[in-house]
C-alpha cells in the first residue's frame, strides 16, 4: 500500500477572480532622462515596479538627454537616484535586473540626425527582444522642446505595435500655446495615444482623496456649503529652485504649482460624485469645477519670491528676476454645492516641511437667532471650527 500526497484544496475566494494581465513587451523611451524628473520620480517608480515583478518580461528603457555618457554611465546614475529617492529599501537582485535593461543615448533632437541614434537603438532593441514595435515615449523635458520632439516621433512612426505619448506639465505657456501643441500632437498622434498627465497626482495620498471624499459616510454628506465656510490648500516643499533655475524663470509658481498640482487638487476637493471612476467620468466632473470657477482678480492674488542666492554653486533665481517662488489666492466655484464658499491655495518653497494640507471650516450654527436671522454676517454668530487633512508629508 502506497502514501498518496494530500490533495489540496482550492481556494473557494478565488472563484471568478481574474488573473493579473502580463503587460505587453514594450520600450519606454525617456526624453529628458538626464534631468530633475527622471531621478526624483520616473526611475523610482520603474524601481518599485521592477521589485514587485510588474514591469514586462520582455521590456528595455532608453534614457535620451543632450549630457554626454553611455550606458554604464546611465545605469549608475539611475542607481544613485533609486538609493536616495526610491520608497521601497534599495534590493540588489532587483536593481540588477532593472538595470540590464537600461540603455542611453546622448542626442539633440534639435540637431539633423539627433534623432538617427534614437531609431536605430529602438530597431535593435526590436530585434533582440521581440519587442514587437511597441513604445511609450515619455517627454520629460521642457514645453519648448515638445514640437520638436514630437514632429521627429510622428514622421518616423511605423505600424507596427502600439504607441502612447506621455506629456508631461506644464502643456503650453499660455491658453494660445497650448491650443497650438494639441493640434501638433493631433497630427502625428490620435487622442487615446495621447496622455497629458500631471506626476504629483500620482501621489498614493493625493489619489486617497478621492477615497475620502466619496468612500467616507461621514464627510461626503456635509462636504458642501451648507456646511463648510472655507477650504484652504496648501502645497509646501522644503526643496527651492536647485538646478531648475533656467526652467523655472520662464515657469514660477503660477505655472509650475498653481495651474496643474493646485487646480488639480481643487478639482478634487469640489468634484460632485462621478457617476463612475473611470477616467473619462471623473475628468468630466473636474472640467465642470474648472469651468465655474470665478477668475481671481488682483486682489485675490499675491506672489512672492524668496532672496537671491546659491544653493551648491547654483543661482536660486536668476537675476534682476521678478518670477514668483510662492503664492496664495482665492476663488470661488459657482456650483450647487459651493455657490457660496470660497476656495484658497497657496504654495511655498524652501519651507520647513513638505505638507499637501487641505483645511475645510465649517460653518457653525448661530446662537438665539437661528429661527429668526439670515445674515450671513450676524454678530451672534459662532467662529468657524476648522478640520484639517493632511497629506503627502515625506512621501513619493
Amino acid at each position: 500500500m502506497t502514501a498518496t500526497a494530500p490533495r489540496q484544496q482550492e481556494n473557494p475566494l478565488a472563484e471568478g477572480l481574474a488573473l493579473r494581465r502580463t503587460p505587453d513587451p514594450c520600450a519606454l523611451i525617456i526624453f529628458g532622462a538626464s534631468g530633475d524628473l527622471t531621478h526624483k520620480k520616473i526611475m523610482p517608480a520603474l524601481y518599485a515596479l521592477a521589485v514587485r515583478r510588474l514591469l514586462p518580461p520582455r521590456f528595455a528603457i532608453a534614457g535620451v538627454a543632450r549630457t554626454e555618457g553611455d550606458d554604464d554611465s546611465f545605469r549608475q546614475d539611475m542607481e544613485t537616484a533609486v538609493k536616495q529617492h526610491a520608497r521601497d529599501p534599495f534590493r540588489q537582485d532587483a536593481w540588477d535586473e532593472l538595470a540590464a535593461q537600461l540603455h542611453y543615448v546622448a542626442s539633440d533632437f534639435a540637431d539633423s540626425g539627433g534623432e538617427d541614434k534614437v531609431h536605430d537603438l529602438l530597431g535593435r532593441l526590436d530585434e533582440e527582444q521581440q519587442l514587437g514595435g511597441n513604445r511609450v515615449f515619455y517627454l520629460a523635458v521642457p514645453p519648448p522642446a515638445f514640437p520638436t520632439i514630437v514632429e521627429a516621433l510622428g514622421k518616423r512612426r511605423d505600424d507596427r505595435g502600439w504607441t502612447r505619448l506621455v506629456v508631461e506639465k506644464p502643456f503650453g505657456h499660455d491658453l494660445e500655446s497650448a491650443k497650438q501643441l494639441t493640434a501638433t500632437l493631433l497630427e502625428y498622434f490620435r487622442e487615446e495615444e495621447i496622455f497629458r498627465i500631471d506626476h504629483y497626482l500620482g501621489k498614493e495620498t493625493v489619489q486617497n482623496m478621492l477615497a475620502l471624499r466619496f468612500a467616507n459616510g461621514i464627510f461626503e454628506p456635509i462636504w458642501n456649503r451648507q456646511f463648510v465656510d472655507h477650504v484652504q490648500i496648501t502645497v509646501a516643499e522644503s526643496i527651492g529652485i536647485e538646478a531648475r533655475a533656467g526652467y523655472y524663470e520662464h515657469a514660477g509658481a503660477i505655472r509650475d504649482i498653481f495651474q496643474n498640482h493646485l487646480l488639480q487638487l481643487l478639482a478634487l476637493t469640489a468634484m460632485e460624485p462621478p457617476i463612475d471612476f473611470t477616467s473619462d467620468s471623473v475628468h468630466n466632473e473636474k472640467v465642470k469645477v474648472l469651468r465655474a470657477l470665478h477668475t481671481p482678480g488682483p486682489k485675490s492674488v499675491v506672489r512672492g519670491q524668496y532672496g537671491r542666492g546659491f544653493i551648491e554653486g547654483e543661482d536660486v533665481v536668476a537675476r534682476r528676476s521678478s518670477t514668483s517662488t510662492t503664492g496664495a489666492g482665492r476663488t470661488r466655484p459657482s456650483t450647487c454645492a459651493w455657490a457660496s464658499g470660497s476656495r484658497g491655495t497657496r504654495r511655498r518653497s524652501r519651507s520647513n516641511s513638505r505638507p499637501l494640507r487641505i483645511r475645510r471650516s465649517r460653518r457653525a450654527p448661530r446662537r438665539g437667532c437661528a429661527r429668526t436671522c439670515s445674515s450671513s454676517t450676524c454678530s451672534r454668530t459662532r467662529a468657524s471650527r476648522s478640520r484639517s487633512a493632511r497629506r503627502c508629508r515625506d512621501r513619493g
